[in-house]
């Protein structure tokens, strides 16, 4: 990242100045969302301040068992109080987003607040809606971008077990426990310090990966033998999920998360999406191999965005005209599908 002293120093500067400290994260947060946010916190409380922390939305289960979680302000569900703290705010922290539509309801409250803003993120091509944007596409996790911006601040390595934890579920969750994503010999050198420094991996796996209910199980078969499709020929795989089928197993947030990343797994397919049918739209969870640009197609064609490899999206619409739009669209990709697959091949 260049210039990184510089942003250290400015933010130092910010935090320093301010009273009224909010940290916000992006609508339905994931493990790095929850995990970016936890570790800033613990380091601004060492520095003498309590700064607030807001969720758009609720919190999925797997991540309720994190210290400290239970002082995140769900917008959704308490938007009186949350209201109230970013009224308060004169520093907003947002971390894990580039696009001000991720923070849901509280939006418009952010963008009229009168404080400074800051950006943390690590997704490509962020907004210009902040005083501050720190933006390293080249990091594995915006908590991994955090783990550097904290010691950089701290001068030295600022050891705290809550915080180390925080940093490394950030990680994991957002590389599939390095099964996909973006890293490097930094991140692995990073999680490798993390667990000297004593983060129970054990304990951190069980919560994260192992955690499942046994309709999400059932769900799951269910997807794979009745609602997937691959089209060898586009090296592409999908499944498309209705309300219908959601409400079959008492679905529960979080139930899908990572069946996109299965369909990877079949030889051949280097593109694969999730459909999953809300009321009056579709959501989409997009992943990929190699070269083969998510992100893009993603943003050309479902109003979404994220990583060259993960991206999401939405499209209004039933399932089934979301489903066949895509499938129109697929051709146009041929080539881009056809080289990342030889690449993988070799």
């Amino acid at each position: 990242m260049p210039e990184f002293g510089k942003y250290t120093k400015e933010l130092k500067k910010l935090i320093d100045r301010a009273e009224h400290i909010l940290l916000i994260c992006h609508i339905n947060p994931d493990g790095d969302a929850i995990g970016a946010m936890l570790a800033l916190r613990r380091w601004i409380i060492s520095q003498g301040k309590e700064p607030r922390m807001i969720s758009p939305n609720a919190l999925q289960s797997f991540l309720l068992w994190m210290s400290d979680v239970d002082k995140v302000v769900d917008f959704h569900h308490n938007q009186e109080e949350a209201s109230k703290f970013i009224r308060d705010a004169d520093l907003i922290i947002m971390v894990d987003f580039n696009s001000t539509s991720r923070m849901g309801k509280a939006e418009d409250l952010v963008l009229a607040s009168g404080a400074r803003k800051v950006i943390i993120d690590h997704h490509p091509d962020p907004g210009n809606f902040a005083d501050l944007i720190i933006s390293d596409s080249g990091r594995s996790s915006t908590s991994e971008l955090i783990y550097f911006l904290v010691n950089g601040m701290e001068g030295e390595e600022f050891s705290d077990s809550d915080f180390f934890t925080a940093v490394y579920v950030g990680i994991i969750t957002d590389t599939g426990n390095f099964e996909h994503g973006y890293y490097t010999g930094d991140t692995m050198r990073t999680v490798g310090h993390l667990l000297d420094m004593g983060v129970d991996k054990e304990r951190v796996y069980n919560h994260i990966f192992s955690n499942f209910s046994e309709n999400r199980i059932r769900l799951k078969g269910f997807a794979l033998h009745n609602r997937m499709v691959v089209n060898q020929e586009l090296h592409t795989a999908y499944i498309w999920l209705t309300k219908e089928d959601l409400e079959s197993f008492s679905h529960a947030k979080g139930d899908t998360e990572g069946f996109a990343n299965v369909l990877l797994t079949i030889r051949g397919i280097v593109l694969s999406v999730l459909f999953v049918e809300r009321s009056g739209f579709v959501k989409m969870s997009l992943r990929s191999k190699g070269s083969f640009n998510a992100n893009q197609l993603s943003r050309q064609c479902f109003n979404g965005g994220g990583h060259r490899n993960a991206a999401g999206g939405e499209m209004k619409g039933s399932i089934e005209d979301v489903v066949r739009h895509f499938e129109n669209t697929l051709p146009s990709y041929r080539e881009d599908l056809e080289a990342a697959a030889a690449e993988i091949k070799q």
